[in-house]
């Protein structure tokens, strides 16, 4: 990023090859829509090149990454509240998966998904961000503007919830 604040604009495209799975699927858990999420992800990577010049290089790459996401959720938001939301039934089919998954993996992807999305916004964004985007609580921490010892009850408390909602799940 910091060669793209130089002015190598080109370094995006290496940027946005790396990084926009994993910001699609934190932004479609968040959001529940697949094609509003894709939208996202172009609307992030447009403010990264937009607000270049705000990232120090002093804090982790993925953190100021993931607080502009925040920042596109929450205006898109602000769009859908008065159109009201409705979740897929299926979400399955628009979660990214490795290779080819058999029925019964995307059977049991299903009620994660689903038990995931019974989380609260809170619980869910820190779980995400923790267990399936792989950072650290430090980092989301810094993301979510919370010291790292909430970040870890959130987390803590979030897991219990999803354990408890998965067993709850119809197989």
């Amino acid at each position: 990023m910091l060669r793209v604040k130089a002015g190598e604009l080109d370094q995006m495209a290496l940027l946005f090859e790396r990084h926009r799975q994993p910001l699609y699927r934190f932004l479609l858990y968040m959001s529940h829509q697949p094609e509003a999420s894709e939208d996202m992800v172009q609307t992030v990577f447009y403010r990264m090149l937009q607000y270049r010049h705000t990232f120090t290089g002093k804090g982790e790459w993925l953190t100021w990454m993931y607080h502009l996401a925040r920042n596109v959720l929450k205006d898109h938001a602000k769009k859908e509240s008065g159109r009201g939301m409705h979740l897929p039934i299926e979400m399955a089919d628009h979660y990214p998966a490795e290779g080819n998954p058999s029925l019964e993996k995307k059977e049991a992807r299903e009620r994660l998904y689903a038990a995931i999305n019974r989380l609260s916004a809170e619980q869910r964004e820190v779980v995400v961000l923790s267990a399936l985007q792989e950072l650290r609580h430090k980092e989301i921490a810094e993301i979510l503007g919370l010291r790292e010892d909430a970040v870890r009850a959130r987390f803590y408390r979030g897991m219990q919830e999803l354990k408890s909602y998965y067993q709850k799940l119809p197989e």
